[in-house]
């Protein structure tokens, strides 16, 4: 859908989303479907700009209800993300048990800043995306599975009593898979 170096909307990516508004008019939660149909449809799967303004449009919802709800729910994005996105929590029991350390050394192994990660505490949202966009590294509050601690999701799959092995090991395997 949307190219990350283009700005404009071109006619096909108007097409999703008349299709997506068409789709999920007049039922509950409609605003939700749309953007999550419009950012998976999206090769960098987040919501540009234009395409929020542009469901704005279609829908008559105001512009500023479109970004709120775009910005409340973790699962939407506002930046491309990478070919694999994982995740780290940073609930307070996976951060007794090594979060921080997990987030600050895989952000080192793929080549992130170390100085954005390593200031970045519990409270705060982290996002960041490798150069070559292979991999996005974000952060969560809590996945609500304390007594698997620490939990990192690796590509909408969830890893318990996570070490620094074991995660080097998965993001070794996405480097050799070629995703």
């Amino acid at each position: 859908m949307q190219s990350v170096a283009n700005g404009a909307l071109n006619a096909h990516e108007k097409l999703l989303i008349d299709q997506a508004v068409a789709e999920h008019a007049g039922r509950p939660g409609a605003l939700l479907g749309i953007l999550e149909t419009v950012q998976a449809a999206n090769a960098h799967k987040y919501l540009s700009m234009d395409s929020l303004r542009y469901i704005a449009a279609e829908t008559g919802i105001p512009p500023a209800t479109i970004y709120s709800a775009a910005t409340f729910y973790a699962l939407f994005n506002l930046d491309p993300q990478g070919d694999n996105v994982v995740c780290v929590c940073r609930g307070t029991a996976c951060h007794t048990r090594g979060s921080r350390d997990l987030l600050e050394k895989l952000c080192l192994d793929l080549g992130l800043s170390g100085q954005e990660a390593s200031d970045t505490n519990e409270a705060d949202k982290l996002a960041l995306t490798t150069a070559d966009r292979r991999f996005t590294v974000r952060t969560v509050a809590c996945f609500g599975q304390c007594a698997l601690a620490p939990v990192v999701e690796v590509n909408h799959h969830i890893l318990s009593h996570v070490n620094e092995r074991t995660l080097q090991r998965e993001v070794k395997a996405l480097n050799k898979g070629g995703k």
